[in-house]
């Protein structure tokens, strides 16, 4: 990719154009990072990008934003703008456009400000950005209050930065995100999922949710989370203090390949403790009855909220919902914990559960012992499908109706218990209970 967007720079100057790589692919090349993608700044107008490239989308002509595919690769290559007119803390209702200068300094933060010319190796800053990569701070390019009033955004862009690249946030911009903060309501709800999704990832899961509560975005974005700031637990169980310290450990463990669910499914284990959270005046310890039943709906809700996709909403809701059942496994009948092991959802509600231990006491026998059983049901798939189907009770003469959902219930039973192994078996024992029912 790096030589696609080299070429296209190339090209575009050869053309007389002055052209740039921009904003974060300059950041993550002088850090060290490869690139996700690559940006282009140039004074070629639209449609003289439009000539340069043989394909090309306008998806923001009246902005100066055209996507160019190269290599099977696609890269935005905007003009030079110079301001912009914001009115609804988001989208510019026009653009002027302009030089390079003016370009950079309309920009939203000095590290995605550096402007860099891969045909002759040369960095440009115009707004300071280079000093403060040096020195990890995160820092608006001018005014922080006008920067925010333009693009509501950048508020939570601003955290998820500052986790994501270890980096901290300049005081009078931070001062000014707090102020803002209740401003981020005027986003989308699917612009805000996309950010907390990118600042919930790992490593840098845990700082983030530290960072949206140091900022007062926390409040605004995932009220629920925030209830659980001052939420305590019993020390027997949780030594580590409140729910919210939990969460903070929890996100810290994060393993790198974690599952997409598996932050949220952290967020949300335990999201419903703050409301039943309950003082047993015997015994001075802190019980937070049926917390995993009412979190699951409270999770589904805040899901629903951000927009979250239908099939994601599901699992994570079930890891919630469960999470509570892996403390009764080694007292589990064999049928009961192999149900639980072929659950679609039993990966990730296994690495919640081991979340839950390192967030807490750190105990991992539960989660050794399950990694056991997974790994020999594994060597057992004639266990999966079930021994018979309602067409096989009915081709015996049983007659439709509830009798034979419960019949097959029974089968199921014996054979995940291991008294009825094969399908024969099962013929067998549902003739000798057909002839002895009524």
């Amino acid at each position: 990719m790096i030589e696609t967007a080299t070429q296209i720079v190339r090209r575009l100057q050869q053309a007389g154009f002055s052209a740039f790589w921009v904003g974060g692919c300059v950041r993550d090349y002088l850090l060290g990072r490869e690139p996700g993608d690559y940006d282009i700044v140039t004074s070629a107008l639209p449609n003289q990008i439009e000539k340069l490239f043989e394909r090309t989308i306008p998806v923001g002509r009246k902005f100066g934003v055209i996507i160019v595919f190269e290599d099977n690769q696609q890269f935005q290559v905007a003009t030079f703008r110079a301001e912009a007119d914001y009115q609804d803390g988001r989208h510019p209702e026009h653009v002027v456009f302009g030089d390079a200068v003016a370009d950079a300094r309309r920009r939203d933060f000095t590290v995605n400000g550096l402007f860099y010319d891969p045909s002759e190796h040369k960095l440009h800053d115009w707004v300071g950005g280079e000093a403060d990569l040096r020195a990890k701070i995160i820092r608006t390019i001018g005014s922080p209050e006008e920067r925010f009033g333009e693009d509501h955004l950048r508020l939570l862009r601003a955290v998820r930065l500052a986790a994501q690249l270890d980096f901290t946030i300049e005081p009078h911009t931070f001062a000014a995100l707090k102020i803002a903060a209740p401003k981020i309501h005027a986003i989308s709800a699917e612009r805000i999922r996309d950010e907390l999704i990118r600042l919930f990832s790992p490593p840098h899961a845990s700082r983030g949710l530290d960072l949206l509560r140091e900022s007062g975005l926390l409040e605004q974005v995932l009220p629920e989370i925030s209830a659980t700031i001052t939420c305590e637990q019993s020390p027997d169980f949780h030594p580590e203090g409140t729910v919210f310290n939990h969460l903070l450990l929890m996100l810290k463990h994060l393993p790198a390949d974690a599952d997409p669910s598996l932050p949220w499914s952290v967020l949300f284990h335990d999201v419903a403790k703050p409301l039943t959270a309950s003082l047993d005046p015997q015994t001075g310890s802190i019980h937070f009855y049926e917390h995993e039943r009412i979190g699951a709906e409270m999770a589904e809700k805040i899901l629903e909220r951000l927009r979250f996709p239908r099939k994601q909403i599901d699992d994570i809701v079930i890891a919630v919902r469960c999470h509570m059942q892996f403390k009764d496994v080694l007292e589990m009948r064999k049928s009961t914990l192999r149900r639980l092991l072929m659950r679609p959802t039993f990966p990730l509600e296994l690495q919640l559960h081991r979340l839950d231990c390192l967030g807490s006491h750190g105990r991992l026998d539960i989660y050794g012992f399950l990694v056991e059983q997974a790994k020999e049901l594994e060597k057992q798939p004639e266990i999966r499908p079930p021994l018979l189907t309602g067409d096989d009770l009915l081709a015996m003469g049983m007659q439709p109706g509830p009798s034979i959902g419960q019949l097959l219930a029974e089968i199921r039973e014996k054979q995940l218990q291991d008294e009825l192994k094969t399908p024969d078996q099962a013929r067998e024992w549902a003739k000798i209970e057909l002839k002895n029912r009524p």
